[in-house]
């Protein structure tokens, strides 16, 4: 397990503030009709994935998820300008432009995408991990999905096959508590999401999502499993959502007392704490990065406003091979 030290400390505060004002930005723009569809914000989730990326090898690991999908490709090692210029639509982006926000992909960096069908990932994420066993590669899949989408059948028929199977491969469930605007007590018998693993007698636990530290530990954990050939485990990181659903989400089934109450727990503000109290970081260099991360934000926004949109014809490029359908071929 790498040690917690003052580097990762830092990398910790400015990676997780740089996600939450690229985040903060791109519902600025939203707003403003630059970026169109759907758009799911990950503010406050922002420890799970600080956490996983801690215990990951990112020369062999895979991670795949759901359409809350923005700053996890990021972590990854994807240039955060071709994300944003992926929201703007523009031919710059992750996917020239044609993905849009619930489907961003970056494969040579490990990222298999941004999936819009809830609980779609699931079994891909069993796919992926199939493989690397398969060809005896040392990969890890981490495959995340929504507390909704456990729901979904297809993780039953997964888990069932990665045990049969014993596939390298970490299933998250990061609960924030609502699939939408569902509150996982109405969803089901019992809210502990994680007891679902116990079915298949597959390793499983409750996490504290909110907290980086934990998440690294019990994910280290899965991962070292699973490359030593012991398969899969299920985690259920327990972590609060501080927007909606989605832009378009007027959060009526919750109080505003209860999003400030979790606000207290703020990971990107637990790490700060322990930046100050452990003496990591004047105040001046504490503010050097807050202004390193606005500004790198300034430079995304910039850089996607600048770009261009997509041709007509790239639609066609992207879906037919023009040497069987030459007429396609035409000026659109």
């Amino acid at each position: 397990m790498k040690k917690f030290t003052k580097e990762v400390y830092l990398k910790w505060y400015e990676d997780m503030l740089f996600w939450r004002k690229f985040e903060d930005k791109l519902a600025a723009v939203y707003i403003q009709q630059k970026v169109r569809g759907f758009l799911h914000l990950y503010n406050g989730q922002e420890a799970v994935l600080a956490g996983s990326l801690h215990a990951m090898d990112l020369k062999h690991d895979k991670m795949i998820t759901a359409y809350r999908n923005h700053v996890q490709p990021i972590g990854m090692g994807t240039d955060p300008k071709r994300v944003m210029a992926e929201l703007y639509g523009k031919v710059t982006g992750t996917s020239k432009g044609m993905g849009g926000s619930m489907h961003i992909f970056d494969v040579e960096k490990g990222f298999y995408g941004g999936h819009g069908i809830v609980g779609g990932q699931i079994p891909l994420g069993a796919g992926l991990a199939f493989a690397d066993k398969y060809f005896n590669r040392k990969g890890v899949t981490l495959c995340y999905m929504g507390d909704g989408a456990v729901r979904q059948g297809s993780l039953h028929e997964t888990f069932n096959l990665a045990m049969l199977w014993k596939l390298p491969v970490v299933f998250i469930c990061e609960n924030n508590g609502y699939a939408m605007g569902t509150s996982v007590k109405r969803t089901a018998h019992h809210e502990e999401i994680w007891k679902l693993g116990l079915g298949y007698e597959m390793p499983c636990g409750p996490v504290d999502g909110m907290n980086p530290v934990e998440v690294a530990k019990e994910v280290d954990k899965a991962i070292q499993r699973a490359r030593a050939g012991e398969g899969p485990t299920f985690l259920e990181m327990k972590t609060y959502r501080y927007r909606g659903h989605s832009m378009s989400d007027a959060q009526h089934y919750r109080t505003k007392e209860e999003v400030e109450e979790y606000k207290k727990i703020d990971p990107i503000t637990q790490v700060l704490d322990v930046i100050k109290e452990k003496n990591y970081a004047t105040d001046a260099q504490i503010a050097e990065i807050d202004q390193r991360v606005k500004d790198k934000v300034a430079e995304c926004q910039k850089f996607a406003e600048e770009s261009e949109y997509p041709p007509v014809q790239q639609m066609y490029d992207m879906v037919y091979e023009q040497e069987d359908y030459p007429f396609l071929q035409h000026k659109l």
